[in-house]
């Protein structure tokens, strides 16, 4: 019998709005000298959250765990299929689709860091930017394609997946609900992203 179980434990969802926000304020921030100061603190912190999500995607909840969504070209290919003909597998974590949008934001972000923290040193060569602007492009595209695949997911499957990321409830068997939602681990992810800040500010 389906119900509302636990899905996303609260780690997982402070770092998916975070990261949105972190990255969103950035890219405002990133062509004026005058909020330089707070582009590169977003930059910090972003990346701090992103190397919690890597640590998290080993130590973390069900879902969570990169274990989970792992999936083969084979059945990414079905998935996308299986778009087209309006009857898509049904997933309690990420879908296929939505994996590949995990794993390029996580690399874009690692990216968009470390290519940011070399830009702060001198004598840097010209490619290391060519590379950070090329990151922040891909990472628009990713994101934009993954609020596409978002909705369609929503409207195919009925249920509201962004919401399912407030509140980290989805409709499905009891069983398959995780058991804990470790909201201290959030606090210490703010911490350690904070750190990361506070490295950068002192």
């Amino acid at each position: 019998m389906l119900q509302k179980i636990l899905v996303w434990d609260a780690p997982t969802r402070a770092f998916h709005w975070l990261q949105a926000l972190c990255f969103l304020g950035a890219y405002l921030t990133s062509d004026s000298e005058k909020y330089r100061d707070i582009h590169v603190t977003l930059g910090y912190i972003l990346f701090g959250l992103i190397v919690f999500r890597l640590l998290w995607g080993f130590i973390g909840t069900r879902y969570a765990k990169f274990s989970s969504f792992l999936f083969k070209p084979s059945q990414i290919i079905g998935y996308i299929l299986s778009l087209f003909k309006g009857k898509p597998e049904h997933f309690i974590g990420h879908n296929p689709v939505g994996s590949i949008a995990i794993w390029l934001l996580l690399g874009l972000g690692l990216t968009l860091g470390v290519t940011g923290m070399m830009l702060l040193q001198d004598d840097v060569a010209d490619i290391v930017e060519e590379i950070h602007e090329y990151a922040t492009n891909a990472m628009l595209v990713v994101i934009g394609l993954h609020l596409i695949g978002v909705f369609m997911s929503s409207f195919l499957h009925k249920e509201n997946l962004a919401r399912a990321m407030v509140t980290g409830s989805k409709s499905g068997e009891s069983a398959q609900g995780i058991q804990q939602n470790y909201v201290w681990l959030a606090a210490l992810m703010l911490v350690i992203s904070a750190v990361f800040a506070f490295i950068y500010l002192r």
